[in-house]
């Protein structure tokens, strides 16, 4: 009998070896995606951030310029700068290889939910930060690089204080506009309902406001440019989770009926 109750430990033991075995193969993969794609972009790293601060650049007034107020920051900023594109870029092989790592466990109708999901956070998530590259930066620079003209105060950035300011920028947008899928998530998992995300709405609008007030520089407009994607993503959101709840319903039920029918 004791050999008998060995084995299901032993093997169980073995299984969950073999899982973080897989998992660190997976996390090997995704991260020598990044390394290899930072490799091929470094020798471009400085024009890489010139485009990154193009936004500042041409808000300055004339004799604007940044400033390097650590001695090697001229060298690291602009390689954070291209280690964080060479992220974006593999980001794609990155998820997959998470999700592979999590496909076995899921059912057939969760494996078909996973790949559309994956798809349109990755696409918003760059959608987020183009908004803010394209139409937020550009805002928020002119309205603090004239501000300061009444002050008689020269605004010179310095490099690494900049880079800051974008990636969080980067991040709060790229987030916000990941609203439509969270909403989704939720409401197919269960959650929360269709019903109580209409209930909720008016809590929702006001949160945003909020979130806009904290994490934006203070100025009227650039805070409406957060919170008013922010209010329609929501609403954007509700309307997909709704045909979503359906279609997994429905794909839920025909997989349990195909269960059945094999018993």
């Amino acid at each position: 009998m004791s050999d008998e109750q060995q084995t299901p430990e032993g093997g169980t033991e073995e299984s969950f070896i073999s899982h973080l075995i897989e998992l660190r193969n997976r996390i090997i993969r995704a991260g020598a995606a990044v390394i290899v794609v930072f490799v091929s972009l470094v020798y471009w790293a400085p024009d890489i951030f010139r485009i990154l601060s193009r936004p500042l650049m041409q808000a300055l007034p004339a004799g604007g310029k940044m400033i390097v107020t650590d001695i090697t920051g001229s060298f690291f900023v602009p390689m954070k700068v291209t280690m964080m594109v060479a992220f974006v870029i593999a980001l794609p092989i990155v998820l997959y290889q998470a999700w592979a790592f999590v496909a076995p466990g899921l059912y057939q109708h969760e494996k078909k939910l996973v790949l559309p999901l994956v798809i349109s956070s990755y696409s918003l998530f760059l959608l987020g930060m183009a908004f803010a590259y394209f139409l937020v930066f550009p805002t928020v620079f002119h309205f603090m690089a004239h501000y300061n003209a009444p002050l008689g105060a020269e605004m010179n950035t310095d490099i690494d204080n900049y880079l800051s300011f974008v990636l969080t920028m980067f991040l709060c947008f790229g987030v916000t506009f990941e609203v439509p899928v969270v909403v989704v998530v939720l409401a197919r998992m269960g959650i929360v309902s269709i019903e109580k995300l209409k209930q909720i709405r008016p809590y929702v609008v006001v949160g945003a406001f909020v979130i806009a007030a904290v994490v934006t520089p203070p100025d009227v407009l650039s805070q409406l440019m957060l919170a008013v994607p922010l209010v329609i993503l929501y609403e954007l959101g509700v309307i997909a989770a709704r045909l979503f709840v359906k279609q997994g319903q429905d794909d839920a039920k025909k997989e349990e009926e195909r269960e059945a029918a094999s018993h």
